[in-house]
Order: C-alpha cells, then sequence, then structure tokens
C-alpha cells in the first residue's frame, strides 16, 4: 500500500495573509524612511508594475516601462509619503534629471529591496486585472493630504535631484590607479 505524503490542500488562506503580513513591513520601512530618513548606508530598490490600476507614473516612463519599473530610494529623493488608508505611497524622484512624482498602489509592488543587508522580499501581482479597473485612479487633486503633484514638485524652489546608478553598474575594466 502506496501512502500519500502530500499535504492536504488548506482551507485556510495561509499564502495570502504572509504575503500580506510581508507587505507590511514594506510600508513599514516606507513609513520610517519618509519620517526619519533612510539611514546608515541602507537603500530600498521598490519594483512595482506600471500597467496596474491606479498607478500614475509620468507617460514618457510609462512608454519607457509599460509593465514594471524598479526605483531606487537612497540620497535623491523627496517627498516620500505613506497613505495605508488609501494602499498608496508618493514619492518625488528625478529620471534623466527631470523630476516627476511617482504615487504607487501598495498592492502593485512586485520587489523589496533593501541591498544593504541583503534583505529582499518578492510579491505575486495580478496579470490582468477587470477593464473596468483599467482606468481607475486615485483622486488626488482633491485630497489635501495627498501624494505631491509634478506642479508641487516642479516649483521654482525646488531643486532638481539626480540619482546615479554608476555604484551598481558592473565594470568590465577594473579602475586604473
Amino acid at each position: 500500500m502506496v501512502e500519500n505524503t502530500s499535504p492536504p490542500e488548506s482551507l485556510l488562506p495561509y499564502d495570502q495573509w504572509t504575503e500580506e503580513a510581508l507587505r507590511h513591513v514594506v510600508v513599514r520601512a516606507l513609513e520610517h524612511a519618509a519620517e526619519h530618513g533612510i539611514p546608515g548606508e541602507h537603500h530600498f530598490y521598490v519594483t512595482f508594475r506600471t500597467d496596474f490600476p491606479g498607478v500614475l507614473i509620468p507617460p514618457r516612463l510609462k512608454a519607457q516601462y509599460p509593465h514594471e519599473i524598479t526605483i531606487v530610494l537612497q540620497h535623491q529623493f523627496w517627498d516620500l509619503r505613506v497613505d495605508e488608508e488609501a494602499d498608496m505611497f508618493s514619492v518625488g524622484l528625478s529620471f534623466g534629471g527631470v523630476p516627476a512624482v511617482l504615487a504607487v498602489p501598495l498592492a502593485s509592488i512586485t520587489g523589496f529591496s533593501d541591498p544593504f543587508i541583503r534583505y529582499n522580499l518578492r510579491f505575486n501581482a495580478p496579470e490582468a486585472w477587470p477593464e473596468d479597473d483599467m482606468d481607475v485612479a486615485p483622486d488626488v487633486e482633491n485630497d489635501e493630504e495627498a501624494a505631491p503633484t509634478p506642479e508641487d514638485i516642479m516649483r521654482p524652489d525646488a531643486a532638481p535631484q539626480v540619482v546615479s546608478l554608476d555604484a551598481f553598474r558592473k565594470r568590465t575594466n577594473p579602475p586604473k590607479e
């Protein structure tokens, strides 16, 4: 007689609960960074689906990254805000020297990493969304606590920020001393 050694199918959604708990870790890390800055050599890579309903990014970034993008939060970002009620975060970054504000639903995040301590999380994201939801974006213009708008970031007194990724590129030749 052969015994079935596979575990029985769970009637409880443990995988979903685990992912929700780990997403909460990301929220706490972003909230900490928003309130206190990112300490020491820590920095975050946040990967999210650009085609997820409610993601607000400039059209040129959407065209360049139609499905997914990874942003780096290290030294040069501004106005990082987390709104747990709206299940979103927003942040100002520069892309090619051009400032931009991103508004990102937490459910669109597919990856989070702090390379300084080699901490990595991967999340499942739905591959497709109902067509009714595809054009839904949060109403940020009428909400005083909402994410900053591009006009807020591009005001004359705002200094442009540049994100350099040179430190993360592989070098083909060792540097000459």
